[in-house]
């Protein structure tokens, strides 16, 4: 064996396994565009600083941007309300699960923060453990939401409705007619990274949660 070639997944391990392979005298073979052209990815650049890409669908785009300009990296210091389109890639300090969250009109920060506890004891895990909040942008005026997620320490982003419809949710949801598949659901799973639900939509008084790893 002579060489590795990477491909597919280069950004998403398959470039690091083959540069390892280095150590065996197999020469790595990097083909990735952002490699090759001697700019960082965002995979890489969430590396170096030891941060999760929370919306990994967003890469893509980003990564071709990367190619053609400088693109800006924001440094956003709490408290703080993301607001995320499909060009933007969010990276966070790690976070194991991703709170999905709906909520009534006027729901109070002591309704939510109380549901998000529920939620993580049902799902047998800590608090400590979920610093990510997601929700649909129709959200975005919920004070007692963004309070909630202010007072647990936790990033709450808020997700337009194609990067939450590109999402499959088990469970049937009334955000139907909002032209949602859902809400709780898909902003868990879109912001996760293996996408699985351990929680399923649960529903606790004026709030719904799922919690995605």
């Amino acid at each position: 064996l002579s060489y590795a070639i990477p491909v597919i997944g280069g950004h998403h391990g398959a470039n690091d396994c083959a540069k390892r392979l280095a150590g065996l005298g197999i020469t790595p073979v990097i083909s990735t565009a952002t490699e090759v052209m001697g700019r960082k990815s965002v995979e890489e650049i969430a590396k170096s600083e030891n941060l999760t890409v929370v919306n990994r669908s967003s890469t893509r785009k980003v990564n071709g941007a990367i190619l053609d300009s400088d693109v800006p990296i924001l440094r956003v210091n709490p408290p703080k309300v993301i607001v995320a389109n499909p060009g933007v890639s969010v990276l966070v300090n790690d976070s194991k699960y991703v709170i999905g969250i709906g909520c009534r009109l006027g729901t109070t920060e002591e309704e939510v923060m109380s549901a998000v506890r529920e939620g993580c004891k049902k799902a047998g895990i800590s608090e400590s453990d979920a610093k990510i909040f997601a929700t649909t942008i129709k959200k975005f005026h919920e004070a007692g939401l963004k309070t909630a997620a202010e007072k647990l320490n936790a990033n709450l982003i808020f997700l337009d409705d194609e990067t939450i419809n590109s999402q499959m949710p088990p469970s049937k949801s009334c955000a139907e007619r909002l032209g949602l598949c859902g809400v709780s659901e898909p902003c868990a799973t879109a912001l996760s990274r293996e996408g699985v639900l351990i929680l399923e939509k649960t529903v606790f008084g004026r709030v719904t949660i799922a919690i995605a790893k």
